[in-house]
């Protein structure tokens, strides 16, 4: 638990709350800015960056970096899963909606967690995995399983595999983020930009981008909003606050992407993705809040 003081704890909330607001909308301006996943996601990380070298060098963060040769390969390779999870994650909006993949891509905790135990052995509780079904089930619902199954197109289901994939792909680079940095988030995460960069720039469709108009805010935004600002303030505000205050205002996020997307572009959910959205909030507040059945107390001893 965090023993900031109160008038730090107050910052850090409504730190955690304009960044959950901020990344609710990466769907959008994905959408507006009118390139390809690849090209989207180039310039997301070049203008994320020029913000994460500039507010780094001002506070002091990358002294020694070039010394810590091991977090550099760690953070490149979870950078790598990172880009290619950005670039499903905007395919599958793409194909099928902001508020039905932002849903989907929920399930990415789960494969955080599924990672861990897997990859490192950590210990998974079993109501863990139960609430994990749980998500998973909701997960299912929030598709609209029965558009999937009968009245959708290829390009929707398409869209909802991308999708599930990004989440997997976030797991994983969560899990190596999550490993390598505790003491150099920030470097961590500028690192993972200029492996973007320059992974996607022999792809990136430079033509479609160049002419001059409102898309470069909307790119620019990507990069100095979401792979900026937001990663700035939740770094700031994660360590003075408690792991049920994070769990419970993750779902800020989700909810503006399914405001966004209903109000900007006309997509309502059906009912049955709202029960979906109700059994992954279920399922992920189960695992962060470690709702987990108290055993029964073993029968003392019999006196001798």
């Amino acid at each position: 638990m965090p023993t900031s003081p109160p008038s730090e704890t107050r910052t850090a909330l409504l730190q955690l709350v304009a960044a959950e607001i901020l990344i609710g909308s990466v769907g959008v301006f994905a959408h507006e800015g009118g390139q390809d996943p690849v090209t989207t996601v180039f310039f997301r990380c070049a203008f994320g960056s020029a913000f994460l070298i500039a507010w780094g060098l001002l506070r002091g963060q990358f002294r020694g970096l070039m010394r810590e040769r091991e977090l550099i390969g760690a953070a490149v390779f979870s950078g790598v899963l990172l880009v290619l999870n950005w670039v499903a994650l905007f395919a599958g909006m793409a194909r099928s909606s902001i508020g039905v993949a932002t849903m989907v891509y929920h399930f990415f905790p789960f494969a955080m967690l599924g990672f861990a135990a897997m990859l490192y052995g950590e210990r998974t509780h079993p109501a863990d995995l139960a609430w994990t079904a749980v998500a998973f089930l909701g997960v299912a619902l929030s598709t609209d399983p029965l558009k999937l199954l009968g009245r959708a197109d290829a390009s929707y289901a398409i869209g909802i595999g991308l999708t599930f994939v990004a989440a997997l792909l976030c797991g994983a680079s969560l899990l190596l983020s999550r490993r390598i940095s505790r003491e150099r988030p920030l470097a961590v995460v500028l690192v993972q930009c200029l492996t973007g960069a320059a992974m996607l720039a022999p792809f990136t469709d430079y033509a479609a981008a160049a002419h001059v108009g409102p898309h470069w805010i909307w790119l620019a935004g990507l990069g100095l909003v979401h792979s900026g600002v937001c990663y700035v303030l939740f770094y700031s505000a994660y360590p003075r606050l408690s792991v049920a205050t994070i769990a419970v205002l993750a779902f800020i996020y989700p909810l503006v992407a399914l405001l966004l997307d209903y109000v900007l572009y006309g997509r309502a959910l059906a009912p049955v993705q709202f029960a979906g959205i109700a059994l992954i909030v279920l399922g992920t507040l189960g695992v962060n809040l470690k709702w987990h059945r108290a055993r029964r107390p073993a029968p003392a001893p019999a006196a001798r």
